[in-house]
């Protein structure tokens, strides 16, 4: 076969980002689910704004309180069986919730399923840390998030379309069917080393090796939490992330019934505009992780991770700001997606320092930092009906995200991604 009719094939390497999109599009079509059915949740359990936040709140807290040691078990099991296991116990319970009976158990069971969903990232940032060259990280990492800002935009008509439709516990049923599915296609076409693959050319396994990545060798000891509290890399990857979440858990919880409300709109309008946001995060992935990855392979890798980051966290800000000023839902709308563009602008910078700084532990370091975002979600998910109803205003919260986000602008300056969270020094 002469080289003129040898037939292309996409590198085993950017499927893998393919399929980690469609990971991102399960992921937060399972998350925001419980937003497009608050109407009849709600109504089913006697619930107010306050205690549907406890429900949203039991979702990030167990996802935050388990990101570290889901790392950690990424570090050591490889993505492969850890993957599969994230993914079949979310989906498990993410049927389950169906199956609530009480508020009590309502809460229960979205708080497991955040213990199930948190180590997907992390798992993911160390699958990418032995697949993909250093160059092409950023991207990389951008177009596997936008794939949860993607889910999360056709989640909301389309999730409410079927709750109207079927039922909410029906739903939730069969979304946690389809998690099952993802699960076992993985685990048969995954492996943690490139070299495994049996569809990994010669010529690729070169371009992967050369680029920087590491062979999936498992830790062979843990990060200690010694050398994560030391290092002024994580403390400022965790502070940043914190504000990050903080503005974009509004748009992926309380925004569609905030417009509902607000607006008087039928589920399906809301579930639109409430979309916006969501689809201008996919573009900020994608926007900030090509700055990454070009600015990185012109040589200026400190600036590669600082500017995407600072640049986004001022447009968030102005953003939030912005919106305060408008009555109309759709002018609100788009203030508000401009304020999430910019949030996940800074998102690729923020993953590609974790596998900077993490190297071998990327898993646990990028867990540690999602714990902190996380952190940030569950105070969001308490913060607005609490700051409402103490202030009868939803000014106040913009306000608040507003100025974390400025804040975290002046954090980005001491970021240092030549220093690991293991060295001594840092």
């Amino acid at each position: 076969m002469t080289p003129a009719t040898v037939p292309f094939t996409v590198p085993v390497r950017y499927r893998l980002i393919a399929v980690s999109f469609s990971l991102s599009m399960l992921l937060y079509i399972d998350r925001v689910a419980i937003s497009t059915a608050k109407g009849p949740i709600t109504t089913a359990f006697d619930l107010d704004d306050t205690s549907f936040g406890w429900v949203l709140s039991a979702f990030a807290l167990g996802y935050a309180l388990c990101q570290t040691p889901a790392g950690a078990l990424a570090d050591r099991w490889g993505a492969r069986v850890m993957l599969t296991a994230v993914v079949t116990v979310w989906s498990l319970f993410t049927g389950l919730t169906g199956l609530a009976w009480s508020f009590g158990s309502l809460l229960a069971l979205r708080f497991l399923f955040g213990v199930g969903e948190a180590g997907a990232y992390p798992t993911l940032a160390r699958a990418f840390y032995s697949w993909l060259p250093a160059g092409e990280r950023g991207l990389a990492q951008g177009i596997n998030v936008s794939g949860s800002r993607i889910g999360a935009a056709l989640a909301l008509p389309a999730v409410a379309w079927f709750v109207t439709a079927v039922g909410w516990r029906q739903a939730f049923v069969w979304l946690g069917a389809a998690g099952i599915a993802w699960a076992l296609a993985w685990y048969a076409w995954f492996r943690d080393s490139p070299a495994e693959h049996p569809h990994v050319s010669a010529a690729e396994l070169h371009v992967i090796r050369a680029g920087g990545s590491a062979p999936a060798t498992t830790s062979l000891h843990p990060l200690r939490v010694s050398s994560i509290l030391r290092s002024m890399n994580m403390w400022i990857l965790m502070s940043q992330y914190f504000a990050l979440n903080f503005t974009f858990f509004f748009c992926l919880t309380w925004l569609f019934p905030h417009l509902q409300r607000t607006y008087h709109l039928e589920a399906l309008q809301t579930g639109l505009l409430a979309s916006a946001p969501l689809l201008g995060g996919a573009v900020g992935n994608w926007v900030g992780g090509a700055l990454v990855d070009r600015l990185y392979r012109s040589g200026r890798v400190v600036l590669s991770r600082r500017l995407p980051a600072m640049l986004g966290f001022v447009l968030s800000a102005t953003g939030l700001l912005a919106s305060l000023a408008f009555n109309d839902p759709i002018a609100v709308v788009l203030c508000l997606t401009l304020a999430v563009f910019g949030a996940d602008l800074a998102l690729p910078a923020s993953w590609a320092l974790c596998i900077d700084i993490g190297r071998a532990h990327t898993g646990i370091v990028a867990g540690t930092m999602n714990m902190a975002g996380n952190i940030g979600a569950f105070v969001t998910s308490l913060a607005f009906p609490y700051l409402l109803l103490l202030t009868g205003s939803t000014s106040p919260f913009f306000v608040v995200g507003a100025v974390l986000n400025l804040a975290s602008v002046g954090l980005w300056l001491g970021v240092d991604p030549a220093r690991p969270v293991s060295d001594s020094r840092d």
